[in-house]
């Protein structure tokens, strides 16, 4: 299986990982995991004024903070992921990541919000549901 651990640092992604490892269905050495993180695009005026080289370092930088804790994470946990990271909106970004990588699974932690309040804020995870064919396990 082909599993797309979809992460931001916050602490629903440490429950979304408590939860993968108390899971053995979801988290076991036959399985495949790539860790993504996607970074929020910078203005265009700010990506303008600094520079493509310093901005591509920026978002590196940020990315290493949300992904190195969690390739430890799961390293102590005997498993070895693939990361990477992304810029743009991230629900689009996730979806489309995993459409296109042919993930069988997107496992991603969720804020809990209910309904109506994930209409009115358009959380990532909705978008992810709303763009992505792939099935979606969200961990609250």
């Amino acid at each position: 299986m082909n599993i797309l651990l979809a992460v931001d640092g916050s602490p629903y992604t440490k429950k979304m990982l408590a939860y993968l490892v108390t899971h053995n269905e979801i988290f076991n050495a036959s399985a495949q995991y790539t860790v993504l993180t996607v970074q929020p695009p910078l203005p265009p005026r700010a990506r303008a004024a600094v520079g493509k080289d310093v901005v591509n370092a920026y978002y590196a930088e940020e990315a290493e903070k949300v992904l190195a804790p969690v390739r430890k994470f799961l390293e102590r946990h005997g498993v070895t992921a693939q990361s990477t990271w992304k810029v743009g909106p991230a629900g689009e970004t996730i979806a489309k990541f995993a459409e296109d990588g042919q993930f069988d699974l997107i496992v991603m932690g969720s804020h809990g919000h209910g309904a109506l309040a994930s209409l009115v804020l358009g959380s990532v995870a909705t978008q992810v549901l709303a763009h992505c064919k792939v099935p979606v396990l969200l961990v609250r």
